[in-house]
């Protein structure tokens, strides 16, 4: 039984080696304290052991120190060894030296052997998880690949080059996504929660992050240091603005992220499910910076209210729709990336001159209605009537009820005149 529990503690010994990529010195350590713990245990003291641990063939030896004492002045057994029974060890021992014995473990007894191999397989485990916890957290804003493991309705687990597992939620998937099992996924590691048994890895596809890492990857001037990306922001999977800058007057910010003929950024596009990238040059100018965040719409004026963060941006007709974009996405995004609140309003030049702004109709129109009209880019009668009856519904999300009262009440007023 002791042959076969030594051969236990051995294969576990080889096991955590192995499989747990655990550090020589880690492991020579880590059986080392176990063994002295026990030795404690049993004989309140360890000092006069010397454990010796061969990683290489997965064994070890225990050797215990003893003082030469004369025959029946033995107090502590553990210490001392008497004379007689030091010269069945050697012949030539006296009273005084120290004798070395080679101890057998298993001597201690089969629920010392069971105890040792439980803690030690216990405290390797302890380690790789504290070792796994510090690796990923080093690693949070950068870029994993795993392949998919396991795919559920509310997340997806995926598995990294030495098997370590990683979430990513329905919530950190772009809309477009669509994984099977074998297939391998790239994310950005946002969260590492060590509160359970194991480490829980969070990675996410929808973070600003990854989109930073991925340009970093495929535009040499970014790795570099030559161009900084100042703010990103994304609605993922349909929109997101990127503002870079260069102290470099020599280097194109936005031509070298986009690349010749969008070589360099339509790798990423792809990557993000076909989401529409806008690049953008930074600036301390806040009129400029809102005029560009607005892209691909081209601003007449604008009127700032610092103070609140409000920016009135006027446009020409055929470029209100543009500056607010598919379901308001480029305005939301630039609202996002200049940290200004920005409505737009038809430039004055083009309002006919029997047109009527929307804030006199407030007696027969409610304000929150007007003011979600202006928030579309209409601000009076008019630029309303201009949009059929279905691209209003489509565009404010108001009731079929609403929109029809108040193209009656608009049209009206034209109809008396």
């Amino acid at each position: 039984m002791a042959k076969a529990e030594h051969a236990n503690l051995i294969d576990t010994f080889a096991e955590f080696k192995e499989l747990k990529n655990i550090d020589r010195f880690t492991m020579m350590s880590i059986l080392e304290e176990s063994f002295r713990n026990v030795i404690i245990k049993m004989y309140g003291s360890d000092e006069n052991y010397d454990v010796i641990i061969n990683p290489d063939k997965g064994d070890f030896e225990l050797w215990r120190n003893r003082i030469v004492v004369p025959d029946g002045e033995v107090e502590d057994s553990n210490l001392q060894i008497s004379l007689s029974d030091a010269h069945k060890v050697a012949d030539d021992y006296e009273v005084g030296e120290e004798v070395n014995e080679k101890v057998d473990f298993h001597s201690f007894g089969r629920r010392v052997v069971l105890n040792l191999r439980q803690t030690l397989a216990s405290r390797i485990l302890d380690i790789q998880k504290d070792s796994l916890y510090a690796k990923y957290s080093e690693m949070i804003g950068q870029i994993i690949t795993g392949e998919v493991y396991q795919v559920w309705k509310k997340e997806i687990l995926l598995l990294d080059d030495e098997g370590n597992e990683m979430l990513l939620l329905k919530a950190d998937q772009i809309p477009g996504d669509f994984f099977r099992k074998g297939e391998v996924v790239r994310a950005v590691v946002v969260k590492v929660d060590n509160k359970t048994s194991t480490p829980q890895i969070f990675v996410s596809r929808t973070s600003p992050l990854f989109l930073e890492r991925l340009l970093e990857l495929e535009v040499p001037e970014i790795h570099d240091g030559l161009i900084t990306i100042k703010k990103i922001v994304r609605i993922p999977g349909e929109r997101a603005k990127v503002a870079v800058e260069s102290y470099d007057e020599r280097i194109d910010p936005v031509g070298a992220c986009v690349g010749v003929k969008g070589s360099r950024i339509h790798g990423i596009v792809r990557e993000l499910c076909n989401e529409n990238i806008d690049v953008i040059n930074y600036t301390g100018n806040v009129s400029l910076f809102i005029a560009r965040a607005l892209s691909p719409a081209k601003a007449v004026s604008i009127v700032l209210d610092n103070e609140n963060k409000r920016a009135n941006v006027y446009l020409v007709p055929e470029e209100i729709s543009l500056a607010i974009g598919k379901a308001g996405n480029n305005i939301k995004l630039a609202t996002m990336l200049t940290e200004y609140t920005i409505d737009v309003f038809r430039d004055d030049v083009d309002i006919d001159e029997e047109d009527i702004y929307l804030d006199e109709f407030e007696d027969e129109i409610d304000s929150w209605v007007i003011d979600l009209l202006k928030s579309i880019g209409c601000d009076t009668a008019k630029s309303v009537l201009k949009l059929s009856r279905q691209e209003l519904l489509e565009r404010t999300d108001l009731e079929e009820e609403t929109v029809d009262n108040m193209i009656r009440i608009l049209s009206a007023e034209f109809e008396a005149s």
